[in-house]
């Protein structure tokens, strides 16, 4: 049990790393969307802030904390691996750190190869479909703020977890929308809800 426990966490390890330097790739590449001040304040990845321009500088302090997790964890891996008196339960501690590092970045832009969303990259093939669902008194997000309440949410269908972000202006719901139906008709899918 403990030597598939250390496989498994190895290969989450193993695939987070290889996600991390792959969004650190995509930061540098062309931006299609926020592009200007006013678009990046009309997006936002969480309701009580906008979204931060993507630039490594603006976001240091995730992104070094993303690394020294990823460090935390192989370092506590190999101390689990040596050390003969842990049980499994130790390594479902380590999982804790995974579950919210997809937060760490306040990041939410269209590249040339798909969507950033958090400390996350979806490519365009992995996208199913996605929904703007308008923010109004029965959505789960009215009242954090003035901004939102007359927005939208858009959500987006991956093939494992969906992620979304929070659009407040008619403008640039509408250049979000012909971006992701375009790229839909071009992977020849019908993807639009």
């Amino acid at each position: 049990m403990k030597l598939l426990l250390s496989v498994i966490l190895l290969l989450i390890i193993v695939y987070q790393s290889f996600r991390f330097v792959q969004l650190l790739i995509k930061m540098k590449q062309n931006i299609f969307l926020p592009t200007t001040n006013e678009e990046l304040l009309t997006i936002r990845k969480y309701p009580q802030k906008a979204v931060v321009e993507l630039a490594y500088s603006k976001h240091k302090v995730g992104i070094i904390v993303y690394f020294f997790m990823l460090i935390y964890l192989v370092v506590m891996l190999m101390i689990g691996v040596v050390n003969k008196n842990m049980d499994w339960s130790f390594y479902l501690l380590l999982f804790l750190p995974l579950i919210y590092s997809h937060n760490l970045l306040n990041v939410f832009a269209i590249v040339n190869g798909g969507v950033l969303s958090g400390s996350r990259f979806v490519a365009w093939r992995t996208i199913k479909s996605f929904d703007i669902i308008p923010i109004d008194a029965n959505h789960r997000l009215y009242g954090y703020s003035k901004e939102i309440n007359n927005g939208y949410e858009l959500k987006i269908k991956t093939k494992l977890f969906p992620i979304s972000c929070i659009i407040t202006s008619e403008e640039t719901k509408e250049k979000l929308t012909n971006i992701l139906s375009k790229h839909a008709m071009a992977n020849g899918k019908e993807i639009i809800k």
